[in-house]
């Protein structure tokens, strides 16, 4: 490592500040603050990820750890869904199932626990919905509680450290992995860098860092197994992948893409393996109205939700035109069936021989296709395409992740309102980036052949 020039300290500081101002003194509604400081870092991002050197990389990375230590003890302030961890990690200290009942039947006279009371039911933003969070996150919500029993405040540190380690993990698997294909280990940068990552995964609080984490060690573990043929590298990429599964369940989308690559045979032993640690994982969560409840949230998931749609949006167009109402019943589970089928179809299409090189960018095609056809996609579901680009040739989810915190408008005007205007510019951009890179990707090889 070289000492770092004067604009690189210089673009740190920048970095450095805009974090600040993204994760203190902040509200969802504070939309110029938003967009200056974002708008800031990500041209930042951009330049020094852009023109960094392999010499840089131990300092960006340095800069990348600290950014997200910054973050460490600013209340999440973009997203409220920190008080729903708290309600269910409370619930679980208290010995009861928060996929038991509703909020609003622990206020019910009889049915009253210490620390849910109004004052944190008034804070929930779905009370009416029944909880949603895998297993990975109810044991840290229940974790985090139980090391800060009275304080919303002290429990959010606590997790604000778990993603923290999860994070620095991700990086160095990133290294570890971009140097197994022998592709730039200065990709890493596009993560470890981004601002959306920095703010919305430790600053916020969602567990998209811990399912990549697991994800990427999950893959890690596997490409072990292959060039070392050790039993227990392959038992334990089983393990991991189940991890990742019980921290958010889209990685479900990718494991049709590993029959071919290990073969029906071992493919049957790894999903045996990966089955298993799933099913100890939720064991703790599993109730007789478990299925009912957690089925009713997912169903209303599609059913119900909408938030910065696309394909979705376009139907749900058509369905006012055809219909004179929202057809979101319908269209939220059609689409998602057109998930299944096509993410299914590709990976039959696959042969046997399919290099595991190309792994990420199957996993890229699968979760491009559930976003696009997504009811609801927030900003930090972004992270999953962004650290897969990194494995190809393809930068659309880069720029997704900073046309995306376009949408922290809705919540400026005086009654949440989703500016339509803002979602339309947000696809336009991303789709006409997307659709470039893969023709230029095409000429390339027509030249080449």
């Amino acid at each position: 490592m070289q000492f770092p020039r004067f604009h690189q300290l210089l673009a740190g500081l920048v970095m450095l500040l805009a974090t600040l101002g993204l994760g203190y003194g902040v509200e969802q509604s504070s939309f110029v603050r938003i967009l200056s400081c974002y708008g800031v870092f990500f041209f930042v991002y951009v330049w020094q990820t852009r023109t960094a050197r392999s010499t840089d990389l131990t300092f960006w990375l340095g800069i990348a750890i600290l950014l997200r230590l910054a973050l460490v003890g600013a209340f999440p302030a973009l997203s409220d869904d920190i008080y729903r961890f708290v309600w269910d990690g409370r619930l679980w200290l208290a010995g009861q199932n928060p996929f038991d009942h509703l909020p609003v039947w622990y206020l019910e006279q009889g049915h009253q626990l210490p620390g849910l009371g109004q004052a944190l039911f008034n804070e929930l933003n779905s009370p009416e919905y029944y909880t949603i969070y895998p297993p990975v996150a109810q044991g840290l919500f229940a974790f985090s509680c139980w090391l800060s029993p009275n304080s919303v405040w002290g429990a959010a540190l606590v997790m604000q450290v778990f993603l923290l380690l999860m994070e620095v993990g991700t990086i160095f698997l990133l290294l570890a992995l971009l140097r197994e294909w022998g592709l730039p280990a200065k990709r890493v940068l596009w993560y470890a860098l981004n601002p959306l990552i920095i703010v919305e995964v430790v600053g916020n609080l969602h567990f998209e860092g811990a399912m990549i984490f697991f994800l990427l060690l999950g893959l890690w573990l596997l490409l072990r197994w292959r060039r070392e043929g050790k039993g227990w590298t392959f038992v334990a990429s089983a393990g991991a992948m189940a991890l990742a599964v019980a921290s958010k369940l889209l990685p479900l989308l990718f494991f049709p893409f590993l029959i071919r690559r290990l073969g029906w045979k071992r493919s049957l032993g790894y999903f045996t393996i990966l089955g298993v640690v799933l099913m100890l994982s939720w064991w703790p969560l599993l109730s007789s109205t478990f299925l009912k409840n957690f089925g009713s949230s997912v169903n209303l998931y599609f059913q119900q939700f909408e938030f910065n749609g696309s394909l979705y949006y376009f139907v749900r167009w058509l369905g006012y035109q055809i219909s004179g109402f929202n057809l979101i019943r319908f269209v939220g589970p059609i689409l998602a069936v057109l998930v299944f089928v096509t993410i299914t179809g590709r990976a039959i299409q696959e042969r046997a021989s399919e290099v595991w090189a190309e792994l990420p960018g199957r996993w890229l095609f699968a979760i491009g296709i559930y976003l696009f056809c997504a009811t609801t996609v927030h900003p930090w579901y972004t992270a999953l395409p962004l650290v897969l680009c990194l494995f190809t040739p393809y930068r659309w989810p880069v720029v997704w992740s900073g046309m995306i915190l376009l949408t922290y408008i809705n919540y400026s005007y005086p009654e949440y309102y989703e500016n339509l205007w803002i979602v339309g510019l947000e696809y336009i951009v991303v789709l006409l980036w997307g659709s470039w890179e893969v023709w230029t990707k095409k000429e390339a090889n027509r030249t080449v052949n």
